[in-house]
């Protein structure tokens, strides 16, 4: 069924309703865009401004961040349709721009939300409201805003075009803004199969989301500082937390000072995770890793080394801790399925991702694709921010015609710059070293989904002759399972690269990256094809002087010369 009809595609789709995402959506629609806001959670925010049931709606981390962008979603109503609950599953160009393929989430019921004050008709005798459902958002979800209103309520998609058919709902929009987030990265070791061992992220999600401890007894361990805020988290929860295990040496700050101190937010936010670990007793161990887990069914305890350099075991430094729980994570994988969808280049950051590359107006290789957050370069919620409002301020300038406000952009460029220099100290600081392979058994499950052991990748590279990651997909079905990748992936490029003598490559990350169907589907949804049977969208309305973009076309984004061209390679 169709929920509207109009006269042109959206301006934009936003892929995410994370820090990226709603302020890409908020900005451009203050700018004159027409926003479509897409998510498969419940309510905007994402990862990072996870929600509780039940709750006041608004996260306590980054909670004045958090509420400006809230507030400009209710304030630019007019203009951003907000799908809650939708999964995207595929993205694809036309003519006129994109087209999104969307299924409902399972997360709960898919909603269509809209910041207008009355709710309209999309058919005779039935509104919006009635195809949400009783859970659709609404004021008691959104909260108030800052005048003490409440804005949100249900209305008619009238600013844009999706279709409701067989294969799901499809959209139209003239740009995109990729703002898919990352997830977890995950490195095998014995033992990691047992149920008690969760990632870092997943363990402060149930604690954040649902109020949940995982555990009794927690060790935390990997790289990177977010160990500390997972940390200090459990720890203020009432956890006991038997330590902190960082892999890394954190040196690498040393070498960045200037990026330190243009970020004191940072260094004051990092100073109060360890001031609560110490208030709290809770070790901290550097140069030291989890590097097996045992138990009988569950987790009992763990075994932790020390590492040189290369986080290769020093012989004899091997000891038990007692746990209960192992809070494990290495970093975060850019959620990158859409952009190769798009056919956008990529490149390997700093940290070992494949991240898809954007220029100095977060714009794609792909004209009328931007990219913004994660998925461009791991860097935290403040950059993505930033990223957000610049793709989607450029994204505005060439659909709508509106004059860019060269201070603006300068503001956000520079503010920018400052905050990819500490995402590189930190990249620098706490890299992932190719000596964790050395930890691994023989039957250690690599990809758990097909239960492809490591013995099982080295007999691909020794004796099937396979010199890269999709040669060992092939012979050995990693990243051919449930998750298709997503959580062996990046841990297969690596043991691929170990066992044949190199580094991992573009190319084995995108091997194990690519999924031509970004989420699951139904085989109803699947048989029903990539759009066959929706309708065309209506023609774009006859203009004497069309601004750039306003025939349809997916417009080509002129660089304002204080925002030229600067391919991102995490520097």
């Amino acid at each position: 069924m169709t929920i509207s009809r109009a006269d042109t595609p959206y301006d934009l789709a936003v892929l995410g309703a994370g820090p990226a995402g709603l302020a890409a959506a908020v900005t451009a629609a203050a700018a004159g865009a027409r926003v479509a806001l897409v998510d498969a959670g419940p309510r905007p925010g994402g990862q990072y401004w996870r929600h509780r049931p039940g709750g006041d709606g608004v996260p306590g981390h980054g909670r004045t961040a958090f509420q400006r962008l809230r507030y400009g979603l209710t304030a630019h109503a007019d203009r951003i349709d907000y799908l809650a609950g939708h999964w995207v599953w595929h993205v694809e160009r036309t003519d006129d721009g994109f087209r999104t393929h969307m299924v409902r989430a399972h997360t709960g019921p898919a909603h269509m939300v809209s910041t207008h004050t009355a709710a309209a008709q999309t058919a005779p005798g039935h509104t919006v409201s009635d195809h949400m459902g009783p859970d659709h958002i609404g004021p008691d979800h959104m909260g108030p805003d800052h005048t003490g209103r409440h804005h949100m309520a249900a209305r008619h998609m009238a600013s844009g075009h999706t279709v409701d058919g067989p294969a799901g709902r499809v959209l139209l929009s003239r740009t995109v803004v990729v703002a898919t987030g990352a997830y977890d990265r995950q490195l095998p070791f014995p033992g990691w199969t047992l149920p008690g061992v969760f990632t870092a992220g997943g363990v402060q999600a149930l604690l954040k989301g649902q109020g949940v401890v995982a555990g009794q007894r927690i060790a935390v361990a990997g790289t990177g500082p977010f160990l500390l805020a997972v940390a200090a988290g459990l720890t203020e929860a009432g956890a006991r937390v038997v330590g902190v295990f960082e892999a890394g040496l954190p040196a690498g700050f040393a070498r960045h000072p200037l990026a330190v101190a243009r970020n004191p937010a940072k260094l004051a936010e990092g100073a109060d995770f360890l001031r609560t670990l110490l208030r709290h007793r809770v070790p901290y161990r550097t140069r030291t890793a989890v590097i097996a887990a045992h138990g009988d069914g569950e987790v009992t305890g763990a075994t932790v080394a020390r590492l040189d350099a290369g986080w290769r075991i020093v012989p004899g430094t091997q000891r038990r801790i007692d746990c209960d729980t192992l809070a494990v994570g290495y970093g975060f994988t850019p959620q990158t399925e859409i952009a190769l969808q798009l056919g956008c280049a990529t490149h390997i950051d700093l940290d070992g991702s494949l991240v898809a590359t954007a220029d100095g107006r977060q714009l794609s290789t792909v004209p009328g694709v931007y990219l913004a957050g994660e998925v461009c370069g791991v860097g935290g919620a403040a950059l993505s921010v930033t990223e957000g409002e610049l793709a989607g301020l450029h994204a505005a300038f060439v659909t709508t015609g509106a004059v860019a406000d060269r201070a603006v952009v300068r503001r956000l460029t520079r503010r920018r710059a400052a905050q990819r220099g500490f995402a590189t100290a930190l990249h620098e600081a706490y890299p992932v070293r190719p000596g964790w392979t050395t930890w691994l058994d023989t039957d250690t499950l690599v990809c758990r989904c097909e239960e492809v052991t490591s013995e099982a990748v080295t007999e691909a590279v020794e004796e099937l002759g396979a010199t890269d990651a999709r040669g060992v997909k092939l012979y050995a079905r990693p990243g051919m399972g449930l998750c298709q990748g997503r959580v062996c992936g990046y841990a297969v490029g690596c043991l691929v690269a170990a066992r044949t003598g190199r580094g991992p490559t573009e190319d084995d990350l995108r091997s194990m990256a690519g999924r031509p169907v970004a989420q699951p589907l139904t085989l109803g949804t699947l048989a029903a094809g990539l759009g066959a049977d929706d309708p065309e969208p209506d023609p774009a309305p006859d203009v004497d002087a069309p601004a750039p973009g306003a025939d349809g076309s997916a417009p080509a984004d002129p660089a304002p010369e204080e925002s030229a061209p600067d391919q991102k390679s995490g520097q």
